[in-house]
């Protein structure tokens, strides 16, 4: 397995609309092992293929606590049904947008159908963190960013700093 570099914003490769995969096969399973283990090192929870700049619709995400097992799921080609209308805030940061966090308001639950990681057809509910963090992946497959949710002043002033920082980092 490879870790990859994760792009960050505002690097115009997250706002590409990533394309379906047409079939999940050893190519794809590498790409998603690549990018648990490039989740695992960042450290994240989640990573749309897109943030590696691979523009696929594949999403990888571990949900569980440090100190128990490794849970890595897979999502080729997801697509959200019937999201909750009722939604609720949640402190969202992203591995693309790093050391930044703002509340952005979800839907509480959802249905998701997807691929798993051998091609095999799957849908369940999605609830609580697993929900919101699915939502935030799903979005990166559609070019959009958490900081998309947020007031224009907070977003241009996140994205300010990042260019600021990323200035600074090529100039050492």
């Amino acid at each position: 397995m490879t870790i990859r570099k994760i792009l960050t914003a505002p690097d115009p490769r997250l706002r590409k609309i990533s394309e379906p995969v047409e079939k999940v096969d050893d190519e794809l399973r590498r790409l998603m092992d690549d990018m648990l283990e490039t989740m695992y090192d960042a450290p994240g929870i989640g990573l749309a293929a897109i943030q590696v700049g691979v523009a696929k619709r594949v999403i990888v995400m571990d949900l569980a606590e440090k100190d128990q097992e490794p849970e890595p799921r897979y999502f080729v080609n997801p697509e959200i049904l019937n999201p909750d209308e009722k939604t609720t805030p949640y402190e969202e940061g992203c591995l693309s947008v790093p050391d930044f966090y703002e509340e952005v308001d979800r839907p509480i639950s959802c249905r998701i159908k997807y691929l798993d990681y051998d091609g095999n057809p799957q849908e369940e509910e999605a609830t609580g963190l697993f929900a919101v963090c699915i939502q935030h992946e799903m979005d990166h497959l559609e070019g959009i960013l958490f900081v998309d949710h947020i007031s224009r002043l907070k977003r241009e002033r996140i994205l300010k700093k990042l260019r600021k920082e990323q200035k600074l980092a090529a100039s050492a």
